[in-house]
């Protein structure tokens, strides 16, 4: 964005008008418009970018890095009795490490910023019989399936035209 503003800054350097700035550069009129008051106010220097919008982050690079490698530890080795990170973990984790404090919703943008994604753990029963299962799938289930032909009254898509 900062590249195509320059060009417009040049544009207007050359006479040109918003509107035909704004077809140049194939951007709305309203953005050429501001883009020239801008411009006439500051020059190309205004037309600059001016940095992320937003507040400023809470944790420098250093403090994101030592979150980063905690995560990678997992939460058994901060006193956790399971291997899952949750979000109101991590912002305790967080406020523990940097004194910084993030409310649970926000922490997902942290994360997605350091690299991390969302993952669930696959659901296993901790008693699965994995023997059991197998056994049930071979033997038990052919025999309570339906089989087509049986002694139940016939569907109506198997009645033959007469």
């Amino acid at each position: 964005m900062e590249k195509r503003r320059l060009k417009a800054g040049k544009l207007f350097d050359q006479g040109k008008g918003p509107s035909e700035v704004a077809r140049l550069l194939q951007v709305r009129r309203q953005s050429a418009h501001d883009w020239q008051r801008r411009w006439q106010k500051g020059g190309l220097a205004a037309l600059r970018s001016r940095g992320a919008a937003g507040p400023k982050a809470k944790l420098n690079a250093v403090q994101r890095e030592e979150i980063a490698t905690a995560l990678v530890e997992g939460p058994q080795a901060h006193g956790h009795v399971t291997a899952v990170w949750t979000l109101p973990r991590v912002a305790k984790l967080i406020a523990e490490r940097t004194g910084r404090r993030y409310h649970p919703g926000h922490v997902w943008k942290l994360l997605r910023g350091l690299g991390f994604s969302c993952q669930q753990p696959t659901r296993r029963a901790i008693e699965r019989d994995e023997a059991a299962i197998a056994r049930w799938k071979k033997v038990d289930w052919p025999r309570l399936k339906k089989k087509p032909g049986g002694n139940a009254a016939p569907s109506s898509s198997s009645t033959k035209a007469g």
